[in-house]
């Protein structure tokens, strides 16, 4: 350690709990990716196979199926939250980042849906989580839709919890009907909300308050 070190009053993680901490985050990629391809339903063993694993492993850290998808849902709120500035830092245009931000959004639907079968007989418990999904992801999807919007490249009346309810109502069912192809279905509704040539002599619509009316509708419907 050097002067600096001391100085701060900080002390660097030791490095097994480093280690610990990366095995667990590397475990929870593991069972997103499960439950992305096999549902939240899928075997334990799959997981542990992904990930590298023992079956113990899995379930010193979550000792039941309800454990592991909160705590899988909460990494991907995490991983979707720090993705959107990332992404749109790096890609080409900000409709771009959108795009990608999206399809990272829908693979993160899947345990949300999963989620909420899990947890029916806790609701105090799926509200807190349903909470934090909205704290963290509404800002991030507004903050695409402003720079999409300020690059010319999207209308500009369009909010993030309007457009996240529709993506989110497109995924229902998917995991049920294989002829239901809804990521396609996704990838045209946010290629349908970019601007083209022909549109740049069109004035916007007036904005309305369906955003509003979606708030008060929420209850009802499952994002």
């Amino acid at each position: 350690m050097n002067d600096s070190d001391e100085g701060s009053g900080h002390k660097a993680a030791p490095p097994r709990r480093k280690d610990a901490r990366r095995n667990k985050e590397a475990l929870l990629d593991a069972a997103a990716s499960v439950f992305v391809t096999s549902g939240v339903e899928a075997p334990v063993r799959d997981i542990a196979a992904e990930a590298g694993v023992g079956l113990g492993t899995i379930y010193r850290h979550f000792p039941t199926r309800a454990d592991l998808i909160i705590a899988v849902y909460r990494h991907q709120v995490d991983a979707c939250a720090e993705a959107g500035p990332a992404l749109l830092a790096t890609s080409a245009t900000p409709h771009a980042a959108l795009g990608q931000w999206i399809n990272q959004f829908v693979d993160f639907l899947v345990t949300k849906h999963g989620l909420a079968a899990v947890l029916q007989s806790d609701n105090a418990g799926f509200e807190a989580l349903h909470a934090y999904f909205l704290d963290r992801l509404v800002p991030v999807c507004t903050g695409l839709l402003e720079a999409a919007a300020e690059a010319g490249e999207m209308r500009s009346d369009l909010e993030a919890y309007e457009l996240m309810r529709g993506v989110g109502n497109l995924c229902i069912g998917a995991d049920s009907d294989p002829d239901y192809d809804a990521r396609r279905l996704v990838e045209l509704l946010i290629a349908g909300l970019r601007h083209t040539e022909t549109d740049s002599g069109r004035s916007e619509p007036a904005p309305t308050d369906s955003a509003g009316q979606a708030r008060g509708r929420a209850d009802t419907l499952d994002m």
